[in-house]
């Protein structure tokens, strides 16, 4: 049994239904009513930051018929995207090939239903089953409803995370809703003012993106480094997402992991593309140059305070290098803080998480295959997919290793089928 169908367990049900020999009868529940990855960061200029080769399948199945190329066959697009010279795909291109892998599996996964808790059966439990406690929601209203699995895969997703002491509301936003959220707005933006706090990819494209498309409006863009820093994309640093590098990093001391952690976060945290600091600096000097400054820029400020009113939010920045407080005034703030993985043991019930071997901070372990690790006598199996950093390496969260893990994560349930019978 799946919890979550993004393109993790996507593709892991891609691998299950190609591998060779008996798979593990597998089925899939997803809270959002339908297929969706990220649909308020859809943004029309916005472009995928992994190579299209590193879809669902290929670096598993370079065979596969679910490849982004022969997605491109069947849409009629192959020869006009080589043509493009293009190695990084829109992001809604790639939201639509997700899209089209979901599709084939649709008799694999109950949309509308949420995962709630998970347990052994009997309490503690023979070691054998687990019962998945689910709310499913449709036009016949909610229900609870019981299924019993050997073996559940958890990939639940990421967590939005915000700044301290700030909440959503009408004013506030995370950037993960941006488009929805703009879509009542009146078009040029009629002297709005945006503040934009983060010093990701997501907050220069949200910054652009408000600037670009209301051309009336102010956007404040607030983030604590001097400057946007770019990625790290040489072939070298690039080799940390490598699948073997998985192998290296699970073996490594934690010392060695914590190292390789900190060193290569630039390949992926709080990093920029290149072109796009070339553009967001080349409109901020030419604004400059006319006088008519519409991008502003706080760099090494912090947001302190914000306080929110019915018609505006005050924000108290602060000056990370003069201790210099300011006040200033927008009519919506943007959010783009990134997010943090859910906890591996989030779903499990407490008798369940007292079976789970932990690691040395008390979380539970996940070995090599991404199975948590049990007390002896237990024959289920609790797999996860994205909250794994610390043991597996920075692919844990990203697509670069998605066709792979779901790969091995197929080859381990098929070994425990054949084990079992």
């Amino acid at each position: 049994m799946g919890v979550g169908f993004g393109p993790s367990n996507i593709a892991l049900a891609l691998a299950l239904g190609e591998s060779p020999g008996p798979a593990p009868t597998a089925h899939f529940f997803e809270k959002q009513p339908r297929f969706s990855w990220h649909p308020g960061m859809l943004l029309p200029e916005a472009t995928m930051q992994v190579h299209f080769l590193k879809d669902l399948v290929t670096l598993r199945d370079p065979s596969s018929r679910f490849s982004f190329l022969n997605y491109l066959r069947e849409q009629g697009r192959l020869v006009d995207f080589v043509n493009h010279k293009m190695i990084f795909p829109s992001r809604v291109e790639f939201h639509d090939y997700f899209r089209w892998c979901a599709s084939a599996c649709a008799d694999k996964v109950t949309y509308g239903c949420e995962v709630l808790s998970v347990e052994p059966v009997g309490g503690a439990g023979d070691g054998r089953l687990l019962d998945v406690h689910l709310r499913q929601t449709d036009e016949l209203g909610s229900r609870t409803l019981r299924r019993r699995t050997r073996n559940v895969v958890i990939a639940p997703g990421l967590r939005r995370r915000l700044p301290d002491g700030v909440t959503e509301s009408d004013r506030v936003w995370h950037s993960s809703g941006l488009l929805q959220r703009l879509d009542g707005l009146p078009p040029g933006g009629g002297g709005l003012r945006f503040a934009v706090v983060g010093a990701g990819q997501s907050a220069a494209e949200v910054t652009a993106h408000l600037h670009d498309r209301f051309d009336g409006a102010r956007v404040r863009a607030v983030f604590t480094p001097y400057g946007y820093a770019p990625a790290d994309d040489s072939p070298f640093a690039n080799r940390i997402f490598d699948p073997a590098a998985v192998d290296y990093f699970f073996e490594a001391p934690p010392a060695a992991r914590r190292m390789l952690l900190e060193r290569h976060r630039n390949t992926n945290y709080a990093v920029v593309d290149q072109e796009l600091i070339e553009d967001l600096y080349a409109t901020w000097y030419q604004e400059k140059v006319r006088g008519e400054q519409r991008l502003l820029i706080e760099n090494a400020t912090r947001l302190l305070e914000c306080d929110e009113s019915q018609d505006t939010v005050r924000l108290t920045l602060e000056s990370l290098i003069t201790s210099e407080k300011t006040e200033v005034e927008c009519d919506y703030l943007v959010c783009a803080t990134g997010y943090h993985p859910a906890a591996p043991d989030e779903l499990l019930r407490p008798d369940l998480r007292r079976l789970c071997r932990k690691d040395s901070l008390g979380q539970p372990r996940a070995g090599r295959d991404y199975r948590l690790e049990m007390v002896d006598g237990v024959e289920w199996g609790i797999y996860v997919q994205g909250s794994t950093e610390d043991t597996h390496g920075l692919t844990s969260t990203l697509l670069s290793m998605t066709a792979v893990r779901a790969g091995e994560i197929a080859d381990a349930l098929r070994d425990r089928l054949r084990r079992a019978s």
